[in-house]
């Protein structure tokens, strides 16, 4: 009974994927980029050393948000075992008494992991979900004893970000249905968990202020709990890396197959960006530097983050090695939080100082 719904339900959205790239091929650019904007890594290389220099609070519940959102989602992938529209299409006996529809690939439809729920829908959720809230926090806190205009004002700007939120959230969900990454019920089951994430971590509060120690300890855990749930379920006889094998199998191109997307490939990453903040709130150089709050160094601290990350990001680890491709993968990851946090700062405080210094 239950495989029967499914397969009507996945039936639909193969159906919908060829609906969307029969009639809006025209917008196959627009559906790829926005596949490409919803991914994490533009969370952790834009919107975190943007938000952090302006707020340092959101920025931090940002990466939080995002890194606990992917790790829920790995182990939501590992416990549903969904299926990928790009090759469930050809496999499904859904499809044995009549034709399947013609399902065309892209770069980004190759992922790796189990498809349930979404992860770009998920994290595209979480992220805008954190910024929409995080706004009109700082709004509400300065408008509390406002006029009856300023309350207008605050309404139209309250209903302007949650369109908008709206908005980036059909953009995604209508891309990873395009591409055939994903079926509709994956990425509405992630845009639902994304915001329940976000709005838990809106009533969290002592990641702020969370010791080195609980950094370490909390990374500890998720990775061992991550790996261990991985160990315990091969010990069963659960294969959970069933996914890689029927993308190699059915993606039309084999360099469309990266291991970045693979689930150890994700969790390592993440738990790396955790670690990373968690250095860089606790460097020495960053307690030097969170006193200035000038708005020419927060500018310029922006600036300098975004360009050097932009630079950072162009480098790849090799694929060729596994152990190696995660352990560089970890690093990378850790290193984007720990520079933008500790190390630009110091830099661009230094030469801020060293050149009014001259100009005295």
């Amino acid at each position: 009974m239950f495989d029967t719904v499914m397969d009507a339900v996945q039936g639909f959205g193969v159906s919908t994927t060829h609906y969307l790239q029969t009639n809006y091929e025209d917008a196959q650019g627009l559906f790829l980029w926005v596949s490409w904007a919803a991914d994490l890594r533009n969370t952790f290389f834009i919107f975190f050393p943007l938000w952090f220099h302006l707020r340092a609070s959101v920025g931090i519940k940002l990466i939080w948000v995002a890194v606990i959102g992917d790790w829920l989602n790995l182990v939501f992938k590992w416990i549903l075992f969904g299926e990928r529209p790009y090759w469930w299409v050809h496999e499904a006996a859904f499809y044995t008494k009549t034709v399947a529809p013609h399902i065309e690939q892209y770069p980004m439809t190759c992922e790796t992991g189990p498809g349930s729920p979404s992860g770009h829908a998920m994290g595209a959720a979480g992220v805008y979900y954190t910024l929409v809230t995080s706004i009109l926090a700082i709004v509400t806190s300065k408008k509390k004893h406002s006029s009856k205009k300023s309350s207008n004002k605050a309404w139209y700007l309250k209903a302007f970000l949650w369109t908008v939120f709206w908005g980036v959230q059909v953009c995604v969900c209508l891309s990873r249905v395009f591409i055939a990454a994903h079926f509709p019920h994956q990425v509405i089951a992630g845009v639902i968990t994304g915001m329940i994430v976000a709005e838990a971590f809106n009533r969290i509060q002592w990641i702020y202020s969370a010791s080195m120690k609980k950094y370490f300890y909390t990374t500890l855990f998720l990775t061992s709990f991550a790996v261990g749930f991985y160990l315990l379920l091969k010990a069963l006889g659960v294969d959970l890396l069933w996914t890689l094998e029927k993308a190699q199998k059915w993606c039309v191109r084999a360099e469309w197959v990266h291991l970045d997307s693979t689930p150890f490939a994700s969790l390592l990453r993440n738990m790396g960006t955790l670690f990373g903040l968690g250095l860089g709130l606790h460097s020495p150089l960053y307690t030097e530097t969170k006193k200035s709050s000038s708005t020419l160094v927060k500018a310029g601290c922006i600036v300098s983050s975004l360009l050097l990350l932009h630079l950072f990001d162009s480098f790849k680890p090799p694929t060729h090695t596994a152990a190696l491709f995660y352990l560089l993968s970890f690093c990378k990851s850790a290193t984007v939080p720990l520079v933008t946090v500790s190390i630009i700062p110091y830099c661009v405080n230094s030469a801020l100082s060293l050149q009014n210094k001259k100009s005295l």
